[in-house]
């Protein structure tokens, strides 16, 4: 029997690719709105009800109340919103991070998908704080970089607009303020007694995230050098379909740079950790549409539903 899923806001980025790849797939069958009620409760309502699985691309305020709007126990959420990301009752939507972490989405009838910026920060930080090589109240700086899908539609058509201003061309620090919506998670998921100083940079090319935290050795607890926290990460992701830790040697892509976009299209996480034994730098690479958004809201549905983790994922 099919899976009956429906997409609510399937009209953004994040749908718009969870739906394409829908499609695709002969174990699900996509319930669909009519364009005109896409913002009619009561029909959005009967198809959310009427599903075996509900992906919520929306707002938060529009996410929470689809939510409420469920009546049928049957009826299992993926939220993409941040809503309820660090909600009491919802699984947190990281299979990697943990057996407890892949284990609470395949059993879970409500599932958080993680932000984009967040999934970096946190497949960085997760390792390190689970072995107990950096303490909780550890000072932490991360930047983010991505291209301009991350905004959403109205953010794309100003970088691909005909005419536009001068000041795309150039990367732009945004979130000024360190008030940035996935700083709750990506302290809370962590387990840090406070938040780490967060820049987020937009840059114009379409898709592909960046995520570095730079640390100093004589921050961390039983790692003394490069190589053991290149181990520390082999060992944490060893297994891994999805996350994959790059050769040590892989330091970087071509000539000392190492290029933002270059798992755009994928649905993959890598990790590269890079510096000397003074002075480190993890990144993770990844694609923000991927494994920061639909991707990942994909592979936490095929865990739920017992099929192969990666079915209709690109690698």
């Amino acid at each position: 029997m099919k899976v009956q899923v429906y997409i609510d806001g399937s009209e953004g980025t994040t749908g718009l690719r969870i739906f394409d790849r829908m499609r695709e797939r002969e174990d699900i069958r996509l319930l669909t709105i009519d364009p005109a009620l896409r913002k009619d409760t009561a029909e959005r309502a009967r198809l959310i009800n009427a599903s075996d699985i509900t992906f919520l691309c929306l707002p938060d305020a529009a996410a929470r109340e689809a939510v409420s709007l469920i009546e049928n126990d049957h009826v299992r959420v993926i939220d993409a919103s941040t809503a309820h990301r660090t909600a009491p009752g919802w699984a947190y939507g990281f299979a990697e991070l943990s057996s407890a972490h892949r284990q609470a989405i395949a059993s879970g009838a409500r599932v958080a998908n993680p932000g984009c910026h967040a999934t970096g920060f946190i497949s960085i930080l997760y390792p390190l704080l689970a072995c107990g090589a950096l303490p909780p109240d550890a000072a932490l700086s991360c930047f983010s970089l991505t291209g301009y899908s991350g905004g959403g539609k109205r953010m794309i058509a100003q970088y691909e607009a005909q005419e536009r201003s001068p000041s795309l061309d150039a990367p732009r620090p945004y979130g000024l303020t360190q008030q940035h919506k996935h700083l709750p998670e990506m302290q809370a998921v962590c387990g840090l007694t406070r938040a780490p100083l967060f820049t987020p940079i937009v840059a114009d090319y379409f898709a592909g995230m960046l995520v570095g935290v730079p640390l100093h050795a004589d921050q961390l607890r039983g790692i003394s050098s490069l190589s053991q926290l290149h181990a520390c990460y082999a060992d944490a992701y060893a297994g891994q379909k999805l996350v994959r830790v790059l050769p040590a040697d892989a330091q970087a892509d071509d000539g000392g740079f190492i290029a933002s976009n270059g798992c755009a299209g994928l649905d993959g996480l890598q990790i590269l950790v890079t510096g000397n034994d003074e002075r480190m730098t993890v990144y993770a690479r990844f694609d923000n549409l991927g494994k920061g958004a639909s991707g990942a809201a994909i592979q936490n549905m095929n865990l739920m539903i017992g099929c192969e983790e990666t079915k209709g994922l690109r690698l």
